[in-house]
């Protein structure tokens, strides 16, 4: 038997899970809380409140032991109560759940540690005051009761108040679970503790003068004035802080709705409510997530199928196979030795060299209002008029050519291309199975562009159009092309008139050659 020595036990740190300025923060609001509260019992308790027939001692003299006792009380109480309440908070190693528990029923635990105090000093002043008369023993009573009640209810609110912060940090990522009760049950027992308790205590008073009718009809008016005026205050705070409890989260949500109105999608609202407000912020948060992941995942459909296309797919209800016969233009690019470049270059120089190529291709067609339908290897085809009409489609085809040589010519002279173009009616839509499915652009003036690239790469220049694409463009671009011979294209039964553009076309401000009508001519 080997013998192995003891694991020394682990040390676990204790921590304060609410942060040293809270703390703080908490410590001085329960301080001061609870010291207003001792001056109200004491000024209520001594002086306003009506204690019956009159005492067989000096009241001078008993006022005076209240006003020692509650002195000494307070300096006892008030800071055991603190310390108390802050070692509730402190948690030893790294238990997520214990913390969440620990921050979201804090400030229940602080008022729960109050409220045993209070309860203390509402049994030690009612015995004490009770030595002397009953009646006096049970109206103090009432008084500490009453006014520890109110602070409590305040300390609660204010207490929520401070550590949201905190609360925030426990539930992001994790949506609150309901707490029993919800904005009604919170509603309620405010109503309750700021509204209810206040006001029974002053039909209590009124109770028992009216019972003994030993009570002067002056000061039982002057407690009922102190006593309403008090309870007024109180259930205004009381009042104003639950409703800031729920008023807030809801203008977080309100705030964080009116960015995503205007288009700010990286937003979202701090968790810090357990109840369904808290769920309402969570359910915010991952509407908004889920709203960015919708326009991302828009945002790659239209890079995959181009924005055109994309927002008349997302626009309709159902998308149907088929399409419709409209007019429009195509341009087909396709470089020139792309297959022996390929084996004499790496295959990243390739790729590259691609990019730089579909980069320049894209830029040219967007800019005359176009749209790529598709790439194709080391080709891409670009169409005008479809998926959204265009007024000149031939004409911006043609535009778009033009740019599209000269770009070449200078960003990438390595590499050559042939570009055709031609024009006329084509079936635009989709096409597949409603499993996949692609809108593309079928009919002639498709296969014809293609023939064309092919015939384009063996001429100068490297682009030629159709005489249809020049017939059917407007007089602005159709002056910059001249026509040339007729050729039967590879596959086609017809053949088809050639036109070039004009030597400087591409770049000139001005139109350029011969009219539309002279072009148009036999």
């Amino acid at each position: 038997m080997v013998l192995t020595p003891a694991e020394p036990p682990r040390t676990r740190t204790r921590r304060l899970v609410i942060g040293w300025p809270a703390g703080l923060c908490l410590a001085v609001v329960l301080v001061a809380a609870n010291t207003l509260g001792a001056i109200a019992v004491t000024v209520l308790a001594l002086w306003l409140v009506p204690i019956g027939p009159p005492l067989p001692v000096d009241p001078a003299s008993v006022k005076l032991l209240n006003v020692l006792v509650v002195i000494g009380y307070v300096f006892v109480a008030i800071p055991v109560s603190v310390l108390l309440g802050g070692l509730s908070f402190r948690l030893s190693g790294d238990d997520p759940e214990r913390e969440r528990r620990l921050v979201l029923r804090g400030p229940l635990r602080l008022v729960t540690v109050q409220a045993v105090f209070w309860l203390i000093a509402t049994v030690l002043f009612g015995l004490l005051n009770a030595s002397y008369s009953w009646r006096l023993g049970v109206a103090v009573a009432e008084t500490v009761l009453t006014v520890g009640i109110t602070t409590g209810a305040l300390s609660y609110l204010v207490a929520e108040r401070i550590l949201r912060p905190a609360a925030a940090r426990v539930l992001a990522g994790d949506p609150p679970r309901q707490r029993h009760g919800g904005v009604l049950g919170r509603w309620v027992v405010f109503w309750v503790l700021g509204t209810a308790v206040p006001v029974t205590g002053l039909m209590s008073a009124a109770l028992g003068a009216v019972i003994f009718d030993d009570v002067p009809a002056s000061t039982l008016a002057l407690a009922v004035l102190a006593g309403g005026a008090g309870s007024l205050l109180a259930g205004f705070v009381i009042t104003v802080g639950a409703a800031r409890a729920v008023a807030d989260p809801v203008a977080s949500v309100r705030r964080a709705m009116a960015c995503v109105e205007q288009g700010d999608l990286d937003v979202s609202v701090p968790v810090y409510d357990g109840t369904e407000l808290g769920g309402l912020q969570a359910g915010f948060n991952t509407m908004a997530a889920g709203l960015r992941e919708r326009e991302r995942i828009r945002e790659l459909f239209a890079r995959q199928v181009g924005r055109d296309v994309a927002r008349a797919t997302t626009a309709e209800r159902e998308v149907r196979l088929g399409g419709e016969v409209r007019p429009v233009a195509v341009l087909f690019v396709d470089l020139v030795g792309s297959t022996a470049l390929a084996g004499r270059r790496p295959p990243t120089e390739v790729v590259a060299l691609l990019n730089r190529f579909f980069a320049i291709v894209v830029e040219a067609v967007e800019q005359a209002g176009g749209w790529i339908n598709k790439f194709e290897g080391d080709a891409a085809l670009a169409v005008f008029g479809a998926p959204t009409a265009h007024r000149d489609p031939a004409g911006a085809a043609l535009a778009a050519g033009r740019r599209l040589a000269e770009r070449l010519a200078a960003d990438l002279p390595e590499a050559t291309a042939g570009i055709g173009i031609s024009a006329g009616d084509a079936l635009a839509g989709y096409v597949g199975d409603i499993r996949r499915f692609e809108y593309t652009v079928i009919g002639d003036p498709v296969n014809e562009a293609a023939r064309l690239t092919e015939l384009a790469k063996s001429v100068p220049g490297g682009m030629l159009a159709a005489h249809s694409a020049v017939r059917l463009a407007a007089p602005d671009e159709s002056r910059r092309w001249v026509l040339g011979d007729s050729v039967l294209l590879r596959g086609r039964d017809n053949p088809t008139r050639l036109a070039t553009a004009l030597p400087g076309a591409a770049s000139a401000d001005d139109p350029v050659g011969t009219s539309v009508d002279s072009i148009v001519a036999p």
